[in-house]
């Protein structure tokens, strides 16, 4: 094992080293939140001026992060948001949590995970640990970073240590946080995987080694990809029992007592969130550099892509069937977040669903606890909305209400007494009843 290894594995388990983590959003501030609960002294760094001051003012804009722990953080001192990435000089780990989003055609989009690596490249110091956690294809830690890092003369694996281990987040989940689930970890070299254990040793129940950085990318889209197939199949289920007349949700909870080889997953009006829409599609883009077309992964796109339009036809047949045309029908969306109980609208398929109903001449207004406002989406750049108060009478005025989200805060059997027509995308409510439809 090389000096520097020895020096930062060392460093580490004694829990003595300075974190740098780059991207506070959902990924990044939990586990700034789990190395400061394991005492070690951390730097979190930003593009972004509001989330810089908000963090240094003690203030969190993450709702399972709460503001009384960002406090306790801070009074510590072992705490601080900057800007300044020059400061990434006096970091012993640096771990990169950006975005990896797809381009307008579906290609991975590199460009935060090449930017931030360029930016920690003009102040890499020799007996450094880089990180990567964003989700990305196999290879990128290799062949994307590695070179930008060793252009000033640095090699890792000698003079500094280079690791991928992807993020294993999933907001608003109470059973599992970043410190309960074991971690998959990648190095370039044997000592880069060492020295990236002994750090992540320390603040999660398990790590988990593999061969290669590349080992730990795929495993990470493995992961993902199955979830997106099996939910793709659910989904397609749901359609063809609905012309068959039969309960999808009965039938998944029938099978689901079978005590082996039966794992359920759920249907709903797409998919959301950061992970499942998007990274399949970094592991279909890759698989042409073989020659091998992905079926299943692109078979399952196009059936959770589909399931909002599935939404808004069904319930334009049951405003139809209600002597109402869709056109100038006032529509309301409850949540706007990509799962219950979150502050997350990434990826939603409410804000598809809400932007088709707006196409096709709808006044469309929506509820969310979570998330006072919705704007500023890439995609949607034109969508400027808030969150309206959810009254009885404004259930009344409303032609159809579509629970998209499944928030614990809905009053499911009080929206169906004022409601004229509730289509539910969730199985939210349990009875059947002459106005609810499900979708």
């Amino acid at each position: 094992m090389k000096p520097e290894a020895a020096r930062l594995e060392k460093k580490f388990r004694r829990r003595a080293g300075h974190i740098g983590v780059i991207g506070l959003g959902y990924v990044g501030l939990p586990l700034v939140k789990t190395f400061l609960e394991r005492g070690f002294a951390v730097t979190g760094f930003d593009i972004d001026p509001r989330k810089v001051r908000s963090l240094n003012a003690g203030r969190s804009y993450i709702r399972h992060i709460s503001t009384a722990e960002l406090g306790a953080f801070l009074r510590t001192g072992k705490f601080r948001a900057t800007a300044d990435f020059r400061l990434l000089r006096r970091m012993d780990a640096v771990i990169i949590c950006v975005p990896t989003p797809l381009d307008s055609h579906r290609n991975p989009d590199l460009s935060y995970v090449l930017r931030t690596t360029a930016t920690v490249a003009a102040n890499l110091r020799r007996g450094q640990l880089i990180v990567l956690e964003s989700t990305t294809y196999p290879g990128t830690t290799e062949d994307e970073m590695r070179p930008l890092l060793e252009a000033g003369g640095l090699k890792a694996g000698r003079d500094f240590f280079l690791a991928y281990s992807p993020e294993r987040e999933d907001p608003g989940n109470k059973a599992f946080t970043t410190a309960t689930v074991p971690k998959v970890v990648g190095g370039h070299t044997p000592d880069c995987l060492r020295v990236a254990r002994a750090l992540y040793d320390q603040i999660v129940v398990r790590t988990v080694p593999v061969s290669s950085t590349q080992a730990a990318e795929a495993a990470k889209l493995l992961e993902n990809i199955f979830r997106s197939i099996n939910i793709a199949l659910v989904n397609e289920l749901k359609m063809i029992f609905d012309r068959l007349g039969i309960d999808i949700w009965e039938v998944v909870a029938a099978a689901s007592s079978k005590p082996f080889g039966f794992m359920p997953f759920y249907p709903g009006p797409g998919l959301g969130g950061h992970c499942i829409p998007i990274d399949p599609f970094y592991l279909t883009w890759k698989a042409k550099e073989v020659d091998y077309q992905t079926k299943f992964i692109e078979l399952a796109g196009e059936i959770n892509t589909f399931m909002p339009y599935y939404v808004v036809e069904k319930t334009v047949a049951a405003l139809n069937a209600r002597g109402r045309s869709v056109r100038g029908a006032r529509v309301l969306v409850l949540g706007v977040a990509y799962k219950k109980d979150i502050d997350d609208p990434r990826e939603s398929p409410s804000l598809k669903i809400i932007s088709l109903f707006q196409a096709k001449g709808a006044r469309v207004a929506y509820n969310d606890p979570f998330i006072p406002r919705s704007s500023g989406h890439r995609e949607y750049p034109g969508m400027d909305l808030r969150s309206v108060p959810l009254t009885a009478a404004r259930l009344r005025r409303s032609d159809a209400v579509i629970i998209a989200t499944d928030h614990s805060r809905y009053d499911y059997p009080w929206i169906v007494r004022h409601a004229p027509l509730v289509v539910d995308t969730r199985n939210a409510v349990k009875r059947r009843a002459p106005n609810v439809v499900k979708a």
